[in-house]
């Protein structure tokens, strides 16, 4: 048995089809991952998300720490901002992508739970030197209330400064009431809400928010959703082996004087080039899936890492590593046949609309 969120009996109580996921029980969905996926491009829906790691880091250091511990640079927000950052071994690889928040007196981050472990032993193996507390914040829970009218239909259900948070918080700001952090984030391509809270009241907000019209969402449609909102999944698009400049996260990257771990490495890619990581729209018929082989006009290859069918398009789309510079048409290997497709940047899908443009 995997571990559980505060919210496993709800999910069930939901019809929650429970499956394993970074070693928690989690669901795929409640009976149709194509009506979720809708449900956030058209309206609103709710995802638990309480199996990502939360942990502040707080301290003299803090600042210091977080400097040489990722790529993108906390000197860039002001406090009540998020950040999004890889944190890179030596190599230059992704060990995990991650959300900062920087609060008036410490950070919070949030990690992907596959790798919780790794991440937390890599930061307090980097953290000799730097006078920082690192804690671990398993006592909160997670929910990302995502869609067109998610924040109308959170804040109808919220008092006071939740609800004037959720009415009036820019896209990667964040506020917090209590021991509640409402942050205006998500994996969706759509706007909405992420927001961190105790356990006990996690319950009772889910149940309103369905009782409110609030359509559940299981790991399926947010899969589905991050890939047409051409966002990574780490050990999918990125891994330890992959650098933010292979995995179209460059723009993450704040290559100025500081010290940051995997900077070096960084710096001579980008004078000698690197694979790079674009979207793909299938013109020919079958599904792009993760793996598949990709074939460039002058026969050089490249590899889908996350595909999938898109429901809002109604087409095959995939994210791609492919040798620097291609564009136009390629070919995919499916079943062993070749089928046309066409390069793109990501990403395909926002706020319900097609937005990706050929390269």
């Amino acid at each position: 048995m995997g571990h559980r969120t505060a919210l496993y009996d709800a999910h069930v109580a939901a019809a929650g089809k429970m499956v394993d996921f970074g070693g928690w029980d989690m669901p795929i969905n409640y009976g149709s991952q194509i009506e979720e996926h809708h449900a956030v491009r058209q309206k609103a829906g709710v995802f638990d998300v309480s199996h990502m790691t939360v942990v502040d880091v707080a301290g003299a250091g803090a600042r210091d720490f977080l400097r040489h511990l990722l790529a993108n640079d906390v000197d860039r927000i002001e406090p009540g901002r998020a950040l999004y950052s890889g944190m890179l071994n030596e190599r230059g690889g992704v060990i995990d992508d991650l959300i900062v928040y920087k609060r008036d007196n410490d950070f919070r981050l949030v990690v992907n739970c596959a790798t919780r472990e790794t991440d937390l032993d890599w930061m307090e193996k980097q953290a000799g030197g730097f006078a920082v507390d690192i804690q671990e914040r398993p006592y909160l829970a997670m929910l990302a209330v995502q869609g067109p009218e998610a924040r109308a239909m959170l804040a109808g259900l919220l008092e006071g400064n939740k609800a004037d948070a959720v009415n009036s918080l820019k896209i990667f700001g964040f506020a917090e009431d209590g021991d509640w952090m409402i942050a205006r984030t998500g994996y969706t391509g759509e706007d909405g809400v992420e927001i961190m809270l105790p356990n006990a009241d996690a319950v009772a907000l889910w149940d309103q928010l369905l009782a409110a019209g609030v359509a559940p969402a299981g790991l399926g449609a947010r899969d589905t959703l991050r890939l047409e909102a051409g966002m990574n999944l780490y050990g999918n698009d990125m891994d330890e082996n992959i650098t933010p400049w292979e995995a179209n996260m460059g723009w993450t990257l704040v290559l100025n004087d500081r010290d940051f771990i995997g900077r070096q490495p960084l710096l001579n890619q980008q004078q000698n080039g690197h694979a790079e990581l674009v979207g793909l729209v299938l013109e020919g018929k079958g599904v792009l899936r993760a793996h598949q082989k990709v074939i460039l006009p002058n026969d050089e290859e490249g590899e889908i890492t996350s595909g999938t069918f898109s429901p809002t398009l109604g087409k095959s789309i995939a994210l791609a590593r492919l040798p620097a510079g291609a564009s136009g048409k390629v070919e995919v290997e499916i079943r062993n046949k070749r089928q046309p497709a066409q390069v793109v940047k990501a990403p395909f899908v926002r706020n319900g609309q097609a937005v990706y443009k050929e390269i």
